[in-house]
Parts: C-alpha cells; sequence; structure tokens
C-alpha cells in the first residue's frame, strides 16, 4: 500500500501530472473536488463553506465558530476513509492534511517560474496576462496561509515540506513523471501492515477530532494503535474540568483504547480556551456608528460568550453580509450615507435568513412599523437592557437554526 501527494502552484501542470500517474501506477486518484464532497456529506455542511477552509481569507467570525478547523477536521476524516486499504495518489490542498507517520507516503511539490505559469495560464484561458498574474498572486497567498496553518511554514514551496519539489519550468512533463515513479519504486514496499496500521491510526483521530469538534472542542489531536494524544495549546482556566470532557468525548469514538491529554501554556500570549456553544449566537454583527457605544456593546456580548465583530457604516456592513455570513445582525437607524433603513432593506434582498434587530435611540413608531413590514426580527430602543437584548439575540439566532435545518 502506497501513498502519492501532489502540492502545486497554479499553472503548473498539477492534473495533467496527477492523471498520468494514476494511468501510470494504477494508483486511485483523489483530489480536493472529490474530498470536500466527501466531506460535506459526512458533516451536512454546505460544500461552498467547506472550501471557504483553502481561503487566505478566514472570516472575522473565525474566532468564535471555528469554522475553518471544523472544515478541516472534517476533510481529513473524509480522506482518512477514503485512503483505507487503496494505493493512492492525492493532488491538491488536502494531500497536506496526510500526517508524515502514514507509512510509504512519497510528498512531490510541483513549481514554476512566472513567465512558465503567465504562457499556460494563456493557454489554458481566456485571461490576460494582468488578469492572470492577479490570479497566481491570489492562489499562491491561499497555498501559502494553507501551509501557515498546518505547519506555520509560510512558503507553500518550502523543501522541508516534500521529498521532492519539481521545477516544472525547467523540466519536461515526461521527464519529471518518470523521476516520481522512479523514486516511488525506491520506496520499501514490504511493509504493508505498517502502512494499513498507520492509516487506521490517522482515520481514528481524524474521527476523534470530528467528535470533538462537533462538540465545541479545537484541540490537536494524535493516534497511534488506538491511544489518543490530545493537545491543548491555549490558556486554560480550569484545566481538570477540560481534561475530562475531553477524554470523555474522546474515550467514546469506536476503537480508542486510551486517550491522554497534554496541555501547552508556556505561551502566556495565547488566547484563553473557549468551547464553542452551538446554541449561543456567534456570528453577530453589530453596526452604529457610535463607536464608544457599540464597541462596548460587543464586549459585553462576548462576555457572555456571543461572538460579535463590529462596522461603524452601511458600507463596511454590507461588505461583511457579502463575504463573512453574519448570521444576526444589530443595526442602528440613523448612519451616514446608507442608514440602517437602507441596510435592512438590501440585507433582506440578498440574505433573507439573516435575522436583524433594529436598536436605536432615535426612531419613531411609524420607523417600527416600517422595519417590522421590512423583515426586522425586532426593534429596540436605546439604552437597552443587556439581558433583554441578550434574550432577543438567542430567540433570534434560535431562529436562524430553525431556517438551517429546514433548508
Amino acid at each position: 500500500m502506497s501513498v502519492l501527494t501532489i502540492f502545486s502552484g497554479i499553472f503548473c501542470n498539477e492534473a495533467s501530472m496527477a492523471r498520468d500517474l494514476a494511468e501510470r501506477t494504477k494508483f486511485l486518484l483523489v483530489t480536493d473536488d472529490q474530498i470536500t464532497d466527501m466531506a460535506a456529506e459526512l458533516s451536512g455542511i454546505k460544500k461552498s463553506k467547506i472550501q471557504k477552509a483553502f481561503s487566505a481569507k478566514t472570516s472575522v467570525f473565525n474566532n468564535f465558530t471555528h469554522e475553518k478547523e471544523h472544515s478541516i477536521a472534517h476533510l481529513r476524516q473524509a480522506l482518512a476513509k477514503i485512503m483505507v486499504n487503496e494505493n493512492i495518489i492525492v493532488s491538491g490542498y488536502v494531500s497536506l492534511l496526510i500526517p508524515e507517520t502514514i507509512s510509504h507516503l512519497l510528498r512531490i511539490c510541483l513549481i514554476a517560474n512566472t513567465s512558465f505559469r503567465l504562457e499556460l495560464a494563456k493557454n489554458e484561458t481566456q485571461l490576460s496576462e494582468k488578469e492572470a498574474k492577479e490570479l497566481i498572486l491570489r492562489d499562491d497567498d491561499d497555498r501559502s496561509a494553507w501551509t501557515n496553518k498546518l505547519f506555520s511554514v509560510e512558503n507553500p514551496w518550502d523543501p522541508a515540506l516534500y521529498d521532492m519539489v519539481l521545477p516544472m519550468d525547467e523540466k519536461e512533463q515526461g521527464k519529471a513523471l518518470a523521476l516520481i515513479e522512479k523514486n516511488l519504486l525506491k520506496e520499501d514496499r514490504g511493509e504493508i501492515e505498517n502502512t494499513k496500521t498507520s492509516v487506521n491510526d490517522f482515520l481514528l483521530a481524524a474521527n476523534t477530532e470530528v467528535a470533538l469538534v462537533n462538540a465545541g472542542h479545537n484541540v490537536g489531536v494524535r493516534a497511534k494503535k488506538g491511544k489518543i494524544v490530545l493537545t491543548i495549546n491555549k490558556q486554560v482556566l480550569m484545566v481538570s474540568r477540560l481534561e475530562e470532557e475531553l477524554k470523555y468525548i474522546a474515550g467514546k469514538v469506536p476503537g480508542v483504547l486510551a486517550v491522554e491529554t497534554v496541555v501547552n501554556q508556556q505561551n502566556l500570549q495565547s488566547p484563553i480556551y473557549k468551547k464553542h456553544n452551538f446554541e449561543l449566537p456567534s456570528k453577530v454583527l453589530l453596526v452604529d456608528d457610535e463607536k464608544e457605544f457599540v464597541q462596548t456593546l460587543s464586549e459585553r456580548l462576548q462576555r457572555r460568550d456571543m461572538g460579535s465583530v463590529v462596522a461603524y457604516d452601511g458600507k463596511s456592513a454590507l461588505d461583511l453580509v457579502r463575504n463573512d455570513d453574519p448570521e444576526v445582525m444589530i443595526i442602528d437607524l440613523k448612519m451616514p450615507e446608507i442608514d440602517g433603513m437602507e441596510i435592512l432593506k438590501q440585507v433582506k434582498q440578498v440574505r433573507p435568513e439573516i435575522q436583524v434587530i433594529v436598536l436605536t435611540g432615535h426612531g419613531s413608531e411609524q420607523d417600527r412599523e416600517t422595519c417590522m413590514d421590512m423583515g426586522a426580527f425586532a426593534y429596540m430602543q436605546k439604552p437597552v437592557d443587556i439581558n433583554l437584548l441578550s434574550q432577543t439575540l438567542k430567540k433570534a439566532h434560535e431562529k436562524v437554526l430553525a431556517h438551517g435545518k429546514s433548508v
């Protein structure tokens, strides 16, 4: 049983190299698209959301939701499931999710200089040279963020991450294929059982990680012959209670024989560990041009374990709606340029599932009626009781959850 991985810059012939290698070796070829499909099916998360894990841009809400980490856990699980009992070629971002503990693993990186990549882009697409350059830069940024996320390595082509780095602008594709095959055959193929054991360890660790993220936790997970090691890299206020909960969750995963926890609290600047509570709103967007008021409100909500971010004007708020998927919004009515009424109107046109709470100190009864007719979840007056606002947010979040289950 053998595993070959290919990670590449865009316009470096990755797809054709992977296809040719699969034909030559008769290995199963697995791509990002296949694994995200499988991860979406396993998790119930939309494929488009899982694919965001590959982007350099992380949602402003991720510190509260850990959605990127959640997606990566499900990608690992899908990949581990498909690797069992297969000779396999894994091509794309997901290739870097395979741990080095896998026996008979050959890691390949394909890269080329910019002129080679631009020429290939011209042949494969209708993009202008400027557009192709911008695409290459964006893709390189995404891949840099990916390796930094997984290995704390910003250079995605760092030779330390691979067994072979092939400069495609210097090698003909046929010679590159032959070189990979030669190195693949050099691997010792005698210890099949070791490979199966390491793949089973990968699958057990992935299943355990999914069980933990589904319970709101975010810790490192390793497995060896049924023993799970959990690593906590953040500051913990009540260590023993957290360890007990983690061990209980991991211990219920089929195949887990023992669980050990390791707490690494050497970095005093690391954030405080917080379990994500799925029952509380964690993607709240506050929109108000009164900066001191809205910052204080955000802090008060976060102390109640509700994740919130702030926008000080309508344009910024609408940009966040397009790019960061807030679930609940609290908006003021009186703001310069784009006021609260217009924000409410546009949000309900493009994202009607977002629940909008109007919180204003200047509104009238007519404003209240207009906002409610436009689809606002609630209309409240400043100053507001924080407990009443919290309860309203929770009810709005419940409506979001109900909508998600019905879709």
